[in-house]
């Protein structure tokens, strides 16, 4: 259990939001000590944590010179696009607003620290550095807004890392934590009714490099405009030490993939680690080698050699949701893509396959499909789900075949009559949604998980065998 520092001056700590991280968070809090005032807006949550032994506070209505800090979920506003009013109290009233990731800092100070953020690609990166160092023999933990909240992870010391995803919301949250190596992929319009617009969301990215200074190190894929800007500026004022990546060439000094060959030259001295293409096989496309290089370059700066790194990335196993390889039928294989919640991240599959049947929709995010016209050509047939159907039907028009199905499991049935009709080698129904999942799902995870369940109920359920060349990639759950 993460023990958390708690100062004896008998103030409480406010918690605000009792989803997954919210809940941790109290319950390290209440655990270490700390009088805890808990609150969530939901009903049903207020009633889990108090059946957990979380104390409950109205937040809306208790006394604000009393707090010494509000523990705020990174789900929930506190600027844009209007602050949640219990923020508003704490802010007003001079109380520290933190996220469980600052709070994991101050508790584990003597541990390493490994960052990862970025609009796409930032899950699979963490779970592969992750993955990486454990293959390594070093003792890693793997959070954030990846999988286990900060606060339940295992407490870790000297030589021992934590491996941690952030969102821009959670990096909003984090005053005084500074990462060891801090990882920045890509950035690409999300969120922008959080951020205020686009330079709000780029500077919270940016974030993620607040107060290194060498021998700290910041990894940043220059491969976007507003990457190589922020890059730019971080070589310029040579406070920390900067590693660039790309998977589109050569760049002296950093770690790129040049043609599908992973190579580090970060010092000074390029060396190829791994052929991404024949000995990477769950690391499929461009993006994907982004998400290699950016993993070579941490764990390179965590002290890891090249030949423990190339040992890890051919042994990677994928990250569920995105581009799993559910099952190949009859030669048509059937990926879940479900984390692919907008079009830049839609892109990164639709580029990989030839001819798709492209099951797409839900809860649209502004542009909608804006830049995945270049691989309209890729798909033989969309499938729309969701509230996005009628505006994403006039997007298509005259450039795709489409099918307003509505719901998912229309589209998994209808999309797998055609991919199996379809003579052509390499069919592919994709899941790949450009969308938010709340239209019709509590999350992304429910949508892939139920995307998974229908291919399944094709296959005969999920214990039954298919003809397959896939190997062990045919069912990557």
């Amino acid at each position: 259990m993460i023990r958390l520092p708690v100062t004896d001056n008998h103030r409480p700590v406010a918690v605000l939001g009792l989803g997954g991280s919210g809940l941790a968070a109290a319950r390290a809090l209440a655990q270490s000590g700390a009088e805890v005032w808990a609150w969530d807006d939901d009903a049903g949550r207020r009633a889990a944590a108090e059946a957990a032994g979380i104390p409950l506070t109205d937040l809306s209505r208790c006394d604000w010179s009393r707090p010494e800090s509000l523990v705020l979920s990174p789900g929930i506003p506190h600027t844009h696009p209007a602050p949640h009013p219990v923020a508003r109290l704490a802010r007003e009233a001079g109380c520290p607003i933190l996220g469980d990731i600052e709070l994991l800092a101050r508790a584990q100070a003597k541990a390493t620290y490994i960052g990862i953020t970025g609009t796409n690609g930032k899950s699979t990166t963490t779970a592969l550095i992750g993955h990486v160092m454990r293959a390594a023999g070093r003792r890693v933990e793997v959070g954030g807004n990846l999988g286990t909240p900060a606060l339940a992870l295992e407490p870790l010391g000297v030589g021992e890392t934590y491996v941690l995803e952030c969102s821009s919301y959670q990096l909003e949250l984090m005053p005084s934590a500074v990462f060891d190596v801090a990882v920045l992929l890509n950035i690409s319009p999300d969120h922008l009714d959080r951020h205020g617009g686009m330079p709000g969301y780029v500077a919270a990215k940016k974030r993620i490099f607040a107060r290194q200074i060498a021998p700290k190190t910041a990894v940043i894929g220059i491969d976007d405009v507003h990457c190589q800007e922020i890059h730019a500026g971080l070589a310029a004022r040579g406070e920390q030490i900067v590693v660039p990546i790309s998977a589109r060439g050569a760049v002296p000094g950093g770690v790129y993939v040049d043609n599908g060959l992973l190579i580090d030259d970060s010092g000074g001295r390029a060396q190829t680690v791994l052929d991404l293409r024949v000995a990477a096989p769950t690391l499929p496309g461009e993006h994907n080698w982004q998400n290699a290089a950016a993993a070579c370059a941490a764990c390179r700066a965590a002290g890891l050699d090249v030949s423990e790194i190339a040992a890890g990335l051919k042994t990677f196993p994928g990250l569920a949701h995105r581009q799993e390889l559910v099952a190949v039928l009859d030669g048509v294989r059937y990926i879940n893509d479900s984390k692919a919640t907008n079009a830049d991240a839609a892109a990164r599959a639709l580029v990989c396959y030839d001819p798709i049947y492209w099951i797409v929709g839900g809860r649209p995010k502004e542009g909608g499909l804006a830049g995945l016209e270049p691989y309209y050509p890729r798909i033989a047939h969309a499938f729309l789900i969701g509230e996005a159907a009628d505006a994403f039907a006039e997007q298509l028009a005259g450039k795709v075949a489409v099918t307003h199905a509505g719901t998912l499991e229309t589209a998994v049935f209808a999309a797998h009559a055609m991919a199996q009709a379809d003579a052509r080698p390499g069919a592919v129904v994709l899941l790949s949604p450009a969308c938010a999942s709340f239209d019709q799902f509590a999350n992304f995870e429910e949508r892939g998980i139920a995307f998974r369940r229908l291919v399944q109920a094709l296959q005969g359920g999920p214990d039954s065998t298919a003809d397959t060349d896939a190997g062990p990639l045919r069912r990557a759950q």
